[in-house]
């Protein structure tokens, strides 16, 4: 199993609509790099489930419930999105000045390419991650 990060902003869509939605599909990811990521993904994987902008905090946990396929708000073609499923909440949202504050996570992607809307985390990282936000 690998894990993951991905980013979201509250008012555009939050943490409180994966819940209700339980599983939604993850479009609109328009960078290169976060494209070879949702590729990467497999099924059971899970990731974070980061408010970014408003919040700037880590806020659940998500399972991958349906591998890349052709995301449908791209009208080129190009583009790929994954299918997500709500697991649980973080008893205690791990924000980013937290993590940067703690040393063992300065080689986190979300650190080093803080623009990165999807990206990869260690096994490491995740443990620590999980710690801090109470799971």
């Amino acid at each position: 199993m690998a894990y993951w990060l991905i980013k979201s902003e509250p008012d555009s869509f939050s943490w409180q609509e994966q819940l209700a939605n339980i599983v939604e599909p993850w479009t609109g990811v328009r960078n290169h790099q976060a494209k070879k990521n949702l590729a990467a993904m497999r099924l059971g994987d899970k990731a974070f489930f980061y408010h970014s902008n408003t919040g700037r905090e880590i806020v659940g946990i998500v399972e991958i419930v349906k591998e890349a396929y052709p995301d449908p708000t791209d009208e080129m073609g190009k583009w790929v999105c994954i299918d997500v499923k709500a697991c649980s909440s973080l008893p205690h949202p791990v924000t980013l000045q937290q993590i940067k504050a703690n040393p063992a996570l300065s080689e986190l992607a979300l650190i080093r390419q803080s623009r990165l809307s999807v990206s990869p985390v260690s096994d490491k990282h995740w443990d620590i991650l999980c710690k801090m936000g109470g799971i």
